[in-house]
């Protein structure tokens, strides 16, 4: 039997709790297939290759951040514009402003994917690649480069169906890739004995596949957002250029947000190091491992949500819109509440999945781990509030709060906190810088509600 991916979604009239679940359902569960795929490829490359395949992998792993990045920003970007203008019965120039973002998203990956094969040099002295990894890391980098290009043609196609009222297609174009790239990774790490080139390989075929799943959806699943054949007039090339500027203005938090993850990691590092030594660093990095889990459920309760408010914000439909918002804003908050609580309950058990329980590394992420789940609740807010800011394209807004919570104050939290209160001032770090976003923003919207209530 075909499959079915018309899930017959109103934007504009559905109850708002069961809109919002018949997206996030399936979203989260793709999310979370991916999230157990970043877990066993570690876990894999851990005992099939050893500490220095973990490290080489993680040197390289900015230039996933950097294109997963790079995709969100133009999925984001175009979704955000595609809603508002289906929402206004504009069909034609939200399928031509698709198109438009699409050749832009793949134009781009094209052009990194040249420049990072023929500069690796530059590339490894930019990520710190030392001589003694460098063999290694350089079996992986080039065998993982095609990735940049199917990983962004993958995460900009998940913004795009899902707005075409397709989500359960897109929960497939994730986990069928993420189950395929756990099956070989194992295959040729293990039984192939192909090391790091084989983990790189088979991400490759992973986001292959999703890639064409995205493409094949595209040409024959589609209901209204298809391609559009482009006129390449002067006018129409000026037009376009402007469409894809402000579609990467929308987009550009959600960049930010991949980038916000590169940084706390390296100025946590930088911190750690310099205070606890090695093991306070090999301590941070479970932290480094678990968060992500954490995090991409809050952006599938974001992303659930987008082309809610934007369609609803598009028709001007201002109660539905702040309906959306509140109810994603509640889940958000209750799914942070929850990580707190399991964080604190079975801390002993996460940090011995990934380190030894005789370490002195365990004991330190034993004591530090339930303080710095404290911020969980705080992300969630922030998440949900970033997403709201960007689905009602208030751009400027979105970006200020993800550079804020993402790089400015994580940077300060972890250059001063431990120099006022010591080792304990590493693991507050975060919780700290998310807490004070989430005071910005809600005097922001206190003071939005004010004005809007003067102008009634």
């Amino acid at each position: 039997m075909a499959f079915d991916n018309r899930d017959n979604i109103d934007f504009g009239k559905e109850n708002i709790p069961k809109l919002f679940r018949s997206i996030f359902i399936p979203t989260v569960l793709g999310m979370l297939f991916n999230a157990v795929f970043v877990l066993t490829d570690g876990v894999f490359i851990g005992h099939g290759v050893g500490a220095a395949g973990l490290a080489s992998v993680n040197l390289v792993a900015p230039i996933m951040m950097i294109i997963t990045g790079l995709g969100m920003m133009f999925g984001s970007g175009c979704a955000v514009v595609a809603a508002i203008q289906l929402a206004q019965s504009k069909v034609k120039v939200a399928r031509i402003n698709i198109t438009q973002s699409f050749i832009a998203c793949l134009l781009l990956s094209l052009l990194l994917v040249l420049f990072f094969y023929t500069c690796p040099q530059l590339v490894f002295r930019i990520l710190g690649v030392s001589d003694s990894l460098h063999e290694l890391a350089m079996d992986y980098y080039l065998w993982f480069l095609p990735t940049c290009v199917f990983l962004m043609i993958q995460i900009w196609g998940e913004f795009v169906i899902r707005l075409d009222g397709s989500p359960r297609y897109v929960m497939c174009a994730n986990i069928i890739p993420a189950v395929i790239n756990i099956i070989l990774d194992y295959t040729f790490i293990f039984p192939c004995n192909l090391g790091l080139k084989g983990a790189a390989l088979a991400t490759d075929i992973g986001c292959g596949v999703g890639a064409v799943m995205t493409l094949f959806y595209m040409f024959f699943l589609r209901k209204q957002l298809s391609f559009y054949p482009l006129k390449m007039t002067r006018t129409s090339n000026r037009l376009a250029v402007r469409n894809i500027g402000y579609m990467i203005r929308l987009g550009f938090a959600a960049f930010l947000s991949e980038l916000a993850i590169s940084v706390m990691m390296l100025a946590g590092n930088i911190a750690f190091a310099k205070q606890l030594g090695d093991a306070g660093v090999a301590a941070y990095s479970v932290i480094c491992y678990l968060f992500p889990v954490v995090n991409m459920i809050y952006i599938a309760v974001a992303q659930s949500a987008q082309p809610i408010i934007s369609f609803n914000y598009g028709a001007k439909q201002e109660k539905r819109v702040h309906d959306a918002f509140r109810y994603s804003l509640i889940v958000s908050l209750l799914i942070g509440a929850l990580a707190t609580l399991i964080f604190f309950l079975f801390t002993s058990s996460m940090v011995s999945a990934f380190i030894e329980s005789t370490d002195r590394a365990h004991i330190l992420a034993v004591g530090g781990l339930p303080w710095y789940s404290l911020s969980f609740v705080f992300i969630a807010f922030n998440v949900a509030a970033i997403g709201y800011f960007q689905s009602v394209e208030k751009i400027t807004m979105a970006s200020l709060m993800m550079t804020l919570r993402g790089i400015v104050l994580p940077v300060v939290a972890f250059l001063f906190l431990p120099m006022i209160i010591g080792e304990m001032g590493l693991w507050l770090a975060i919780p700290m810088a998310e807490m004070f976003t989430t005071m910005v923003e809600l005097i922001y919207f206190v003071f939005l509600r004010r004005e809007i209530a003067k102008n009634e």
